[in-house]
C-alpha cells in the first residue's frame, strides 16, 4: 500500500526527540555550483553563462572547449557576499573545485554598483582531478555586491571543472532543519517535490526532516511514486493528514511538531509551497546562511515566475500596512526583472545592493525556533498576510527578515492569478487585522482606501467583488472570535456569498451564457485620465442616471479600468489567467444596495475600529498558542 514506509507525526511521547543540534564534518557547504537547473524549462544561463567559445554544461560541472569562457555571474552562480558580511559572522568564503586539464579558474566580484573585479584565480595545467582553492574575504560587500567563479580556456585547452563548493568555516554545532511543506489537492506537484528533495537528500545533510501536511481529499499518499520516495526520504519523512486550515495552518503544523520533538530551541523550520518548481541547492543555502547567522533571523527564498522562469518576481519587499499594500519592492529592488537581459540603462540586471525585507512570502522561507518560542505561533488566518503578519510581529522582537538572493524556487506568477476570487475576502480582512496589530491603524486613511476600492468595484460592475469587501469588514468587526475555527466557516461562507453574483463565474469566450460569440468585439480603453477626479465624478453620475457608451464589447484584462469598464451596459474581460473570461453586466439595484451596505460598514469601522484593535491586541497569545493550534488540529 503507498504511503507504509512513511511515518505519521504525532504529539511526541515523553522524551522523544527527533531534532538535537551535531558536529558539523568538516567545513560548512554555503552553496554548490551548479552549471543547469532542476527542470529543462530553465535555461542554462541562469546558471553560468558561455561568454565565448564552446562549453557543455550539466547539473554537477561544466567542461570547456579550447578558447573558451564560462562565467558564474549569474543568479544562482553568485555567491552573495553582501548578506553575508552584514548578516553573518563568517570573515571569508572559499570556493572549491576539481578541476581536469588546462586553464584558467578566478574568483570574480562586484561591488553596490556593480564593478567587477578579480579577488583570487588559479592557473591549472595537465591536471586529473586536481582540487583547486579560491577564498574571498567577505570585507568589501557592506552595502552591495557578490562573488562568483570565473573559467577560460586559451588555444589548445580544454578544461572540466566539478564538485564546486562554496564553504564557510563550520559553527561549532548545526542546527537541525524540517521542511514542512503544505499541500491541499496538489497530490502531483507535491510528489514532484518529495522526488527532488530525495534524489538530493545526499547533498543536504543540514536536513533532518521533511514534513507533508496533506489537507486534501486528492492525497498524495494515493500516487503510485509516493511509496518509493518515501523509500528514498526513510525516516525523513513524516506524512501528516489533517483538517483544511489553509496555508497558515498547514505551514504552522510544521513550527508544532518541531516543538514537540526538539531537544534544542536551535533548530529551523523551512516552509515550501507545494506547487513551486524546486531547486533544491535552496535547502543547502538558507540553512547554511541561518546556521552562520549572527543572532537568529528569517531567512527568506526569492521567488521566480514559474510560467517565465527567467524572471525574478522581486528582489525584496514590504507591505505598506496602514493602506493594505503588500509586495511592495523595495527601493533599488528589481521587480519583474528578467535575470537574463538588461535594466533600462543597459546593464545586467543583476541585484547589487543589499536590501532589507519587510516580510518574505511562504513560497519558502526558514523560521529559527527561537523566533517560535518568543513570538509564538502564526494567527490562523486560514491564508494570505500570515506570511506578512509574522515577519512583522518577528521584527518587533527583535527578528528582521532577510531574503537571499541566489535561494529561488519557481512559483506560478501572480499577475496570472485573478483579483476577483474567493481568496480576496482573506487578503482583505487579514490585512486589516495586520494593520490593526502592527501599524498606527489610522482608521481614517484606511476608509478611504476602502471606500476608494469599493468605488472601483462598482464602477466596474464587480458586485461579487464589492460583497467580498463588505463581508472582510464585517467580520474583521466581528474581533478575534472569526478565526476561532481557522478560517474554515468563513471560506464556506464567502463562497456563497459570490455564487449569486454571475460575474465571478468564468466562461469559455465561445460559450457565453446568452451572448453570441461572433456579438463580442474587442473594444480598447483610452489612456489613464489625467484628471481622474472629474472622470470618477462622471462616471458615477452616468451609471446613477443609467447612462452609458458602448451596450456590448470585449475587454483585454490589462485595459480593465473602472473608468473604461464603467462605459459599458455588458463588458466581456478577459480574465487574468487568459483561460476564459467574466461577463460584467450593470445591475444598477446591486450596486444602490452594495454602495449602501458598504458604505455603512465603512462608517462603522472608522468609528468602531479602536475598539476591535484592542480585542485583536488581547487575543493574540490565546491565537497563537501551542494549544490553540493543538485544538484546530484536532489533537
Amino acid at each position: 500500500m503507498p504511503g507504509k514506509a512513511a511515518p505519521v507525526a504525532e504529539a511526541a511521547p515523553a522524551g522523544e526527540t527527533r531534532f538535537a543540534e551535531h558536529a558539523p564534518e568538516g567545513r560548512l557547504t554555503a552553496q554548490r555550483g551548479l552549471y543547469a537547473g532542476p527542470a529543462p524549462i530553465v535555461s542554462k544561463d541562469m546558471y553560468a553563462e558561455v561568454e565565448q567559445g564552446n562549453a557543455q554544461r550539466e547539473r554537477g560541472s561544466v567542461t570547456l572547449e579550447p578558447s573558451a569562457k564560462v562565467t558564474g555571474n549569474t543568479y544562482f552562480g553568485r555567491f552573495p557576499a553582501s548578506y553575508w558580511q552584514r548578516w553573518t559572522t563568517a570573515t571569508e568564503v572559499k570556493l572549491e573545485a576539481v578541476a581536469t586539464g588546462d586553464g584558467l579558474l578566478s574568483l570574480g566580484a562586484s561591488d553596490m554598483l556593480g564593478d567587477p573585479r578579480v579577488v583570487d584565480a588559479q592557473q591549472v595545467s595537465g591536471a586529473k582531478g586536481v582540487k583547486v582553492e579560491l577564498t574571498g574575504k567577505l570585507d568589501k560587500f557592506y552595502d552591495g555586491g557578490a562573488l562568483w567563479l570565473d573559467l577560460e580556456t586559451e588555444g589548445g585547452q580544454t578544461l572540466r571543472v566539478e564538485q564546486v563548493r562554496w564553504t564557510v568555516d563550520a559553527p561549532e554545532t548545526i542546527r537541525p532543519t524540517a521542511v514542512t511543506i503544505c499541500t491541499m489537492n496538489r497530490a502531483d506537484d507535491c510528489l514532484k517535490n518529495l522526488q527532488a528533495l530525495a534524489a538530493d537528500v545526499s547533498s543536504l545533510d543540514t536536513l533532518d526532516a521533511i514534513y507533508v501536511a496533506d489537507q486534501g481529499t486528492d492525497l498524495v499518499e494515493s500516487r503510485e511514486g509516493f511509496e518509493q520516495v518515501a523509500k528514498d526520504l526513510g525516516e525523513k519523512l513524516h506524512y501528516i493528514k489533517q483538517p483544511n486550515l489553509g496555508g497558515a495552518g498547514g505551514f504552522t503544523r510544521g513550527l508544532y511538531e518541531v516543538a514537540g520533538h526538539t531537544a534544542t530551541e536551535h533548530a529551523n523550520v523551512l516552509f515550501m509551497d507545494d506547487d513551486v518548481l524546486l531547486e533544491p541547492d535552496l535547502v543547502v543555502r538558507v540553512t547554511a546562511f541561518s546556521n552562520r547567522s549572527a543572532n537568529p533571523i528569517i531567512v527568506g527564498g526569492q521567488m521566480l515566475n514559474l510560467l517565465h522562469p527567467n524572471q525574478l518576481h522581486v528582489g525584496a519587499e514590504y507591505a505598506r500596512l496602514n493602506t493594505l499594500e503588500p509586495g511592495q519592492p523595495v527601493q533599488h529592488s528589481l521587480s519583474t526583472a528578467d535575470l537574463l537581459g538588461v535594466d533600462e540603462d543597459g546593464n545586467p540586471n543583476r541585484q547589487e545592493r543589499r536590501l532589507d525585507a519587510g516580510y518574505n512570502g511562504w513560497w519558502s522561507c526558514l523560521i529559527p525556533y527561537e523566533v517560535v518560542k518568543a513570538i509564538g505561533y502564526p494567527l490562523p488566518f486560514f491564508f494570505q498576510w500570515d506570511d506578512a503578519e509574522y515577519s512583522y510581529r518577528a521584527r518587533e522582537y527583535g527578528f528582521p527578515t532577510v531574503t537571499l538572493p541566489g535561494a529561488g524556487v519557481w512559483h506560478a506568477d501572480f499577475h496570472w492569478k485573478d483579483w476577483d476570487e474567493w481568496h480576496r475576502y482573506f487578503n482583505l480582512r487579514n490585512s486589516i487585522i495586520t494593520a490593526a496589530l502592527h501599524s498606527p491603524f489610522n482608521l481614517n486613511l484606511l476608509s478611504r482606501v476602502l471606500m476608494a476600492q469599493l468605488v472601483r468595484y462598482l464602477l466596474g460592475m464587480q458586485y461579487g467583488l464589492s460583497a467580498t469587501l463588505i463581508k472582510a469588514v464585517e467580520d474583521f468587526l466581528e474581533g478575534p472570535e472569526v478565526l476561532r475555527d481557522g478560517g474554515v466557516e468563513a471560506m464556506k461562507e464567502i463562497r456563497r456569498i459570490r455564487d449569486a453574483y454571475p460575474e465571478t463565474k468564468r466562461h469559455k469566450a465561445t460559450d457565453v451564457p446568452g451572448i453570441a460569440s461572433n456579438d463580442i468585439g474587442i473594444i480598447n480603453s483610452a489612456p489613464r485620465p489625467s484628471m481622474q477626479r472629474l472622470v470618477l465624478i462622471k462616471r458615477i453620475l452616468d451609471k446613477v442616471l443609467g447612462r452609458s457608451r458602448f451596450g456590448l464589447g470585449a475587454v483585454p484584462v490589462d485595459e480593465a479600468h473602472w473608468w473604461h469598464i464603467a462605459l459599458f451596459d455588458t463588458a466581456v474581460v478577459t480574465d487574468a489567467s487568459q483561460e476564459g473570461v467574466r461577463v460584467r453586466t450593470y445591475d444598477k439595484v446591486k450596486m444602490f444596495d452594495l454602495a449602501k451596505r458598504g458604505a455603512k460598514v465603512i462608517n462603522r469601522l472608522r468609528k468602531e475600529g479602536a475598539g476591535v484593535q484592542e480585542q485583536y491586541k488581547r487575543a493574540m497569545p490565546e491565537l497563537t498558542s501551542r494549544d490553540n493550534w493543538k485544538r484546530l488540529y484536532e489533537l
